[in-house]
């Protein structure tokens, strides 16, 4: 009977484990890959963790609506304006473009500025107007 439950015990501690590391993936994939961050973490991300917003769409579009906070620049000058910005590498970094295809391709050139985390808003700016959340014009 003691070793049956012992294998009961580690059967549980197991699905423990793995549970908690199915709970804890996504996040995880969002800081090392720097896959997109829906509208609410962006919003959770801006507001709770004093995130840096980067819109790199067209000027044009950036005076037709931005996220509150953001602050827009060209993706061919990204490295070169964030350098001479000298923001605290600490605080974490969300790129916005139109769709987030053009974030996600930014997103090594600002991990090599020593800024740790970054991530896209998934969807863009499209996601965030679908999700009825304010622009600033």
């Amino acid at each position: 009977m003691n070793f049956l439950t012992q294998i009961d015990n580690l059967a549980l501690i197991a699905l423990l484990v793995v549970s908690g590391i199915a709970l804890f993936l996504p996040t995880l994939s969002t800081l090392i890959s720097g896959k997109g961050l829906s509208p609410t973490e962006a919003t959770i991300w801006i507001n709770r963790r004093k995130a840096y917003v980067f819109d790199l769409r067209p000027e044009e579009a950036f005076k037709l609506g931005h996220l509150p906070g953001a602050k827009r620049l060209s993706s061919a000058d990204l490295a070169a304006s964030l350098e001479k910005m000298k923001l605290n590498r600490k605080h974490p970094v969300v790129l916005v473009c139109e769709t987030g295809s053009e974030s996600l391709k930014a997103i090594g050139q600002v991990r090599q500025l020593g800024f740790s985390e970054v991530a896209t808003l998934q969807g863009g700016v499209a996601a965030w107007k679908a999700a009825i959340l304010p622009l600033v014009k």
